[in-house]
């Protein structure tokens, strides 16, 4: 499970974080191994806590991690603000008949089942994520998934719940028909966000680590 670096420079570092590992160190010492660890190591300046968002442990793909406590607030704040432009592929257990739209729904950790995220239209919060259809098979569907906001497991809800597409992302062994350990096939092959002290707009792009199913 090798970390990708992308760019890196005094105030960030942007990686392609292969599946299967940790964004940032869980409880215990069984899970201190984390790609926020492991760029502690290499990036001897970083600060402790680098992290301005997250993905779960099984999805792969593109990470920004802040070098400075500037650039950390900073980059939140594009987070918080909805300024950060994301997108990801996934390849759902079943064929979609609909071409794209839009899923609004509310969530909640049960807490007798953690991590489970249950649906909660009262007491949860709200995930918005939109979506379009890339490619099908006879047994599955590639799509592009927008989240426009980051609830834990929005995207992996938004595709198993009933009232979201009723087909969980392949390899999804806590919402789907997947075991622990195997492969999710949920990327994150877009991010785009502004540079904490230059401004700059900053674009990245990674193709998916797993192979996409054309229909015949």
């Amino acid at each position: 499970m090798d970390i990708t670096i992308l760019f890196s420079d005094s105030e960030l570092v942007v990686v392609n974080k292969p599946g299967g590992l940790l964004s940032v160190p869980g409880r215990g010492p069984e899970k201190l191994d984390s790609v926020a660890t492991r760029l502690r190591t290499t990036f001897k300046e970083m600060i402790e806590q680098p992290s301005v968002h997250r993905l779960d442990m099984y999805t792969s793909g593109l990470m920004v991690f802040a070098m400075t406590k500037e650039s950390h607030r900073h980059l939140s704040n594009q987070f918080a603000t909805r300024k950060v432009n994301k997108t990801y592929y996934a390849i759902l257990e079943k064929k979609l008949e609909a071409e794209g739209g839009e899923i609004r729904l509310a969530f909640r950790l049960d807490p007798d089942n953690r991590p489970y995220q249950v649906y909660d239209p009262e007491q949860g919060k709200i995930g918005i994520s939109s979506w379009k259809k890339l490619l099908t098979s006879p047994t599955t569907t590639t799509i592009e998934f927008t989240p426009l906001t980051g609830r834990t497991h929005q995207l992996r809800l938004h595709a198993a719940h009933p009232l979201g597409l009723n087909a969980p992302i392949v390899g999804d062994s806590l919402y789907g028909s997947g075991n622990d350990g195997d492969q999710m096939l949920l990327h994150a092959n877009q991010l785009e966000f502004h540079h904490p002290t230059t401004g700059t707009k900053m674009s990245f792009t990674s193709p998916p680590p797993f192979e996409v199913p054309l229909f015949p």
